[in-house]
């Protein structure tokens, strides 16, 4: 990234919270030099004050990228400070969920390159995974650029067009925060079954982590790594009858959980 052209050009992060210090993190980890960096935010960490970047200063006319990372409801406040960028050559790349290309483009010009993206909380590790799609006005420089940018935190993937965002929002978006409710309840179910709370909670995590990490790197899809460890008759398959119910169980549950998140997800552009 330092022979880049955002780092000869600069790159302005609205909004310095979890996910933007995850991935300014990334950044200057892979060669961005500080210098390179403007961040505006009203309430940074004292990492942020200490890091040497540009902060809460004025702000270069035209950087090579603009990362929008502030709550939603703060979109319509922070964006004007920063429409006279647009409709040039800076990239625009979002991260909040629920806010459409055409509303960022209301805001900061139709001609003005803009991405979508939608990143999810395991970015704070460099395990996140990204969704991005762009406007017509971004052309493949810029959605490689973008794709390289939120690389620093996990891997990227782009979505044919904007209609799947909102899907990927209640999947892998809002995802995390599913799997750490079945970590809680699967150590109460230890619990409830006669386990120290503290050893419930260890096998919990583990067995999560351990089940992620082999579905990632295994040859077979997820359902056939459910039936390698499924014998017949077996403890497995006793649980399984209760999760796999049609009406009761994990498949009616978790899409019920993603239909309201991903809607949700369409509402936010909409209040």
């Amino acid at each position: 990234m330092q022979d880049s052209r955002i780092a000869r050009l600069g790159l302005v992060l609205l909004g310095c919270g979890k996910m933007g210090s995850a991935m300014l993190a990334g950044w200057l980890a892979r060669g961005l030099p500080v210098s390179s960096v403007w961040v505006v935010d009203p309430n940074p960490s004292e990492w942020l004050q200490s890091s040497g970047i540009h902060l809460n200063e004025v702000l270069p006319p035209k950087p090579a990228v603009v990362l929008i990372a502030v709550k939603p409801q703060m979109m319509s406040d922070a964006l004007p400070i920063l429409a006279a960028m647009g409709n040039g050559e800076t990239v625009f790349v979002s991260v909040a969920a629920g806010i459409t290309l055409s509303r960022l483009e209301a805001i900061l010009g139709d001609r003005t390159p803009i991405v979508r993206a939608m990143p999810n909380t395991p970015a704070a590790i460099s395990q996140g995974i990204t969704a991005i799609v762009g406007n017509a006005q971004t052309g493949d420089a810029a959605l490689h650029e973008a794709e390289d940018l939120l690389a620093a935190v996990g891997a990227v993937v782009r979505l044919d067009e904007e209609g799947q965002m909102d899907a990927v929002t209640g999947v892998s978006g809002s995802g995390p925060a599913y799997v750490f409710h079945m970590i809680e309840t699967l150590a109460a179910a230890g619990v409830a079954q006669g386990l120290p709370a503290e050893l419930a909670l260890t096998l919990a995590k583990a067995t999560v982590a351990g089940a992620g990490a082999l579905a990632q790197q295994a040859d077979e899809d997820p359902g056939q790594l459910r039936i390698n460890v499924t014998s017949p008759n077996g403890t497995t398959q006793a649980a399984l009858e209760v999760l796999m119910d049609p009406e009761s169980g994990f498949p009616a549950l978790l899409n019920r959980a993603v239909t309201a998140a991903t809607q949700r997800s369409r509402d936010l552009d909409n209040g």
